[in-house]
């Protein structure tokens, strides 16, 4: 069996690796434009402020130990035509120009995504920064130390922690979004606004509910950003508006979403038999609306790949679809959550109720403890968790996972208020407080 995984991102790379590993006699051939493979670009905010012990650990597999595995490792190639239909590849080697084409039996897409770039006036600037590569990584790191003025575009995950990391590096930092506060789509607007507090004690500017307009060099080497309600300057722009897969290649050969999301079934199979498609670059069932949707991350993208591996000769494992469950640590907040929040569960014209409930961590007779900030969103007349998010000093960040679990079996909040949690006192209280905000939202649902 003769296997093309196009592209090497945390799909690609956990595809590659579990094919070889269920089928050893397989020749398995990963084309890579970049000189790496795997990156870890989570890591590129903790890199900026200093708290990463070594730049090459970001990476989890190299070039080098693929190929150990039997892996053949076409570094440097970009795929620049594929007919899936032929299941034929045709790659540039980019240090020679040369170009080849191969025939395989199975071609599996993982080309993973691509920064949103609007279009609009000064955007090909070179003081303006992206935040998706190991290339785009070091070129910020390259002049972290030395710019004083940073506008940050994009206050979700990856926004935020550019611009917190820059703010507590003595930076001036504008933080611009077009939404009304930070992380509109991740939490609750109790808790945002609350981040959003911390974000200006340490001298960060919200400029928020703001359209970005266009961009122009200064005489003096720094860039304006001029916005639908104002104008700010710095030496550096750093945008991170999200992504789009990156599937241009495949367009008009299979199934996509609008946006060029890659359809597959629960097997990872995409509408053109033996193509299969894993990672940013396809759809993933979103357990919270039992819908189709686009959620790049990387946990989907590593569950996906390996199930391409234990699915490429067969249906063996479906796939159990995803929440979306993320977490951050901003000016010491553990925040983490998992599905949809009020807001995005009424955008996708779900009816819910969210319930909010805070205490302390651990009980009060102990040394120290701490408050929990914890919101539920339920539907109104199933009673069908569909999110939840949490935020504390305290590390709570794994009762996402919890919740997480809840969706993903469809549990109510009843069920979910009378779920087996221990108690003890240097960890929790008598109630837990993830099964305490279920009780308040059965004890509101009765009122």
């Amino acid at each position: 069996m003769k296997v093309a995984i196009i592209g090497s991102t945390h799909a690609g790379t956990f595809s590659a690796i579990q094919v070889k590993q269920q089928h050893p006699d397989a020749e398995i051939t990963v084309f890579e434009q970049h000189t790496t493979v795997s990156f870890l670009s989570c890591g590129i905010a903790l890199w900026l402020g200093d708290h990463v012990s070594d730049e090459q650990r970001m990476f989890y597999e190299t070039p080098a130990t693929m190929t150990e595995k039997g892996i053949i490792m076409k570094m440097q190639h970009e795929v620049v035509a594929v007919n899936l239909a032929e299941k034929s590849v045709q790659a540039k080697d980019l240090l020679t120009g040369k170009i080849s084409s191969e025939i395989f039996d199975k071609i599996v897409i993982t080309t993973g995504s691509k920064p949103l770039i609007p279009k609009i006036s000064g955007i090909d600037s070179d003081r303006i920064y992206m935040v998706k590569s190991w290339e785009d990584a070091q070129k910020i790191k390259a002049v972290a130390s030395d710019v004083k003025r940073v506008v940050v575009i994009g206050a979700g995950y990856i926004g935020a922690e550019i611009a917190e990391q820059f703010s507590v590096t003595d930076k001036k930092v504008t933080l611009v979004d077009g939404f009304d506060r930070v992380l509109p789509k991740n939490f609750s607007p109790v808790i945002s606004n609350r981040l959003a507090q911390s974000f200006q004690e340490h001298g960060v500017k919200l400029a928020l509910n703001q359209m970005v307009t266009s961009f122009e060099d200064l005489p003096d080497g720094g860039i304006r950003v001029n916005t639908d309600k104002g104008s700010y300057e710095a030496d550096i722009a750093v945008l991170g508006i999200g992504f789009l897969p990156n599937t241009q290649l495949f367009a008009g050969q299979i199934d996509m979403l609008d946006n060029g999301a890659i359809i597959t079934n629960k097997y990872m199979e995409t509408s053109m038999p033996d193509v299969y498609a894993a990672g940013d670059a396809t759809t993933v069932y979103y357990n919270p609306t039992h819908e189709y949707d686009y959620l790049p991350l990387a946990t989907n993208a590593i569950r996906q790949g390996m199930l391409v591996g234990k699915n490429i000769d067969g249906h063996h494992l479906p796939y159990s679809g995803t929440q979306g469950t993320s977490a951050v640590e901003l000016y010491g907040f553990a925040m983490s959550a998992t599905g949809l929040n009020k807001a995005t569960a009424e955008q996708h014209g779900l009816e819910v109720e969210e319930t909010i409930y805070e205490e302390n961590y651990r009980p009060e007779f102990m040394l120290s403890t701490t408050p929990v900030l914890s919101t539920l969103t339920w539907e109104k007349e199933t009673r069908r968790i569909v999110g939840a998010a949490f935020m504390s000093k305290h590390d709570i960040s794994q009762a996402a996972n919890v919740v997480s679990l809840a969706i993903q079996n469809n549990m109510t909040i009843d069920d979910l208020a009378m779920a087996d949690f221990f108690f003890q006192p240097n960890f929790t209280q008598p109630i837990n407080f993830v099964g305490a905000t279920a009780l308040q939202a059965v004890n509101d649902s009765d009122d």
